[in-house]
């Protein structure tokens, strides 16, 4: 058999995933032509034909068929030969211990990690959940190299005098309400409609900050108390009551729960904010960039 080219390779496989010769000229930045005549390369190669043409696109036949499943397997190979050599060209190393208050452990923060794993190989990270509190106390005692903290205006006003913040995400704040709550399907809802809801609040050590109550309601109905956040989520969704929850958070709430948007004039939410030493290694500069592009995707 004759020689198939990695990119007649990569044609053949489009073309079996869209089902044109026109779509994939689109998808890989060839002309009409040149997808065609890599078809008939790969044909040629093959010995036998690979696709059947039709009015409505094109059909793999068994032949095309098995070539498509084994170039994706090649594909994949080549494209992990690319990104073991970037990681072999990347010098970023060491360890970075990256703290996070609750809420930004569940989403943002993990998948911050994983990003920097595959961009930097030689980094070694850690992560520590902890409050914002504790974070600036750890961050002061050089025990770990980023603090994700939560600022807002019903927060206290840490004293970050001498760090270097980075802005990550300014988040709203939403209703977490079980799935069969009246709030559920509205989307949105005027925070006059509050007023009347039994409200599950949490419970730290003092000094931590805990989401319970709407912030702007002067005199909630606390329903239940409970220090972690899966018992209060539990509770939310066993109808037990209602919390708020930081949109941030949103993407990792569990089955039976929803979340709805308040209309809150007085309320502007909290943001998320990255904090550092003054002086940082790159490998610490390279962690909060990757921090800062994952939470603009959480926006």
């Amino acid at each position: 058999m004759a020689e198939l080219t990695v990119t007649a390779l990569r044609v053949v496989h489009a073309v079996v995933g869209t089902g044109s010769f026109t779509a994939t000229a689109d998808l890989l930045g060839y002309t009409q032509s040149a997808v065609s005549r890599q078809v008939a390369a790969a044909e040629s190669a093959a010995g036998a034909p690979l696709f059947v043409r039709g009015a409505r696109g094109v059909v793999p036949t068994p032949a095309g068929a098995l070539v498509a499943r084994r170039a994706a397997t090649v594909l994949a190979e080549l494209d992990a030969v690319g990104k073991d050599l970037a990681g072999l060209a990347d010098r970023l190393g060491g360890r970075v211990v990256i703290g996070a208050f609750p809420t930004a452990m569940w989403v943002l923060a993990p998948r911050a990690v994983a990003v920097v794993r595959r961009q930097h190989p030689g980094l070694t990270i850690e992560l520590r959940e902890a409050s914002t509190p504790a974070q600036l106390r750890q961050l002061s005692a050089g025990r770990i190299d980023v603090a994700v903290i939560g600022v807002g205006a019903d927060l206290p006003a840490y004293d970050l005098d001498g760090l270097r913040r980075d802005h990550l995400v300014d988040g709203r704040s939403l209703l977490a309400v079980p799935r069969e709550h009246r709030f559920a399907d509205r989307g949105r809802v005027p925070v006059a409609e509050l007023a009347e809801e039994e409200w599950i609040v949490g419970k730290g050590l003092r000094g931590e900050p805990q989401f319970g109550a709407w912030p702007t309601l002067l005199e909630p109905k606390v329903a239940h108390v409970a220090r972690e956040w899966h018992a209060r989520l539990g509770m939310v969704a066993a109808g037990l009551g209602i919390t708020t929850l930081p949109e941030i958070a949103a993407p990792a709430i569990p089955a039976g729960v929803v979340t709805v948007g308040v209309d809150d004039p007085a309320w502007l939410g909290r943001a998320a904010v990255a904090v550092t030493r003054p002086e940082r290694s790159t490998s610490v500069d390279a962690v909060v960039a990757v921090l800062r592009d994952v939470a603009r995707e959480l926006r």
